[in-house]
């Protein structure tokens, strides 16, 4: 069975939709650590509640990222991962970091990348007008929401849609997604070859 730690610094919705997909066992696989950065995130009630490990880790109590880093792959290698799982983890992992689980880090985006990169998706694509927005899961690599696309749903704005309204549809799909790439991870169906990943 596959070890997973996911990542997050908010509210943790991303985490709890994994979490109820684990305990049904549509995802054959043991959620073995949440590793945060802030110790006031609403995720830590959500892995406390589910019985889940907390790794606080504070940038504040290292001297560099280096540190930061080396003390989370540290606890990473004591759990055996497999897969992170990113879910709203607000900070750039370095080069160093994403080369050392290369191919076992994967994020998920409210747009469909490449466009409206950045933390504010969702509003940058209301505010463009564009018809379509949408949820990309893609693959991690050295750059900001760059690495081989996963898989994507579109989403249609509506002419009466509210920044609220669109946000609620948006997350809706992204809990809904998340999940079943989780489990298409730890079922071994994906490959990558390029930046093109194949679904077995």
């Amino acid at each position: 069975m596959k070890n997973i730690a996911v990542f997050a610094s908010g509210k943790g919705t991303n985490f709890e939709a994994i979490v109820k997909a684990v305990k049904k066992k549509t995802i054959k696989a043991r959620i073995a650590l949440l590793v945060t950065d802030q110790p006031k995130a609403g995720v830590i009630a959500r892995a406390g509640r589910a019985g889940i490990k907390i790794v606080l880790v504070e940038m504040k109590n290292f001297l560099n990222i280096q540190d930061f880093e080396a003390k989370i792959i540290q606890v990473l290698k004591e759990e055996n991962i497999d897969l992170i799982v990113l879910a709203g983890f607000m900070r750039m992992l370095s080069a160093e970091f994403v080369r050392e689980y290369k191919g076992r880090i994967i994020n998920i985006h409210p747009a469909l990348l490449p466009s409206f990169r950045g933390t504010s998706a969702i509003k940058d694509a209301y505010a463009y007008g564009v018809k379509f927005t949408g949820v990309t899961v893609h693959f991690v690599d050295e750059k900001m929401d760059h690495g081989p696309v996963i898989l994507q749903e579109a989403i249609p704005i509506k002419d009466n849609d509210t920044l609220e309204s669109l946000e609620e549809r948006v997350h809706e799909v992204e809990h809904k997604l998340y999940p079943y790439v989780v489990k298409l991870f730890v079922e071994d169906r994906l490959s990558v070859e390029g930046r093109r990943v194949r679904i077995k």
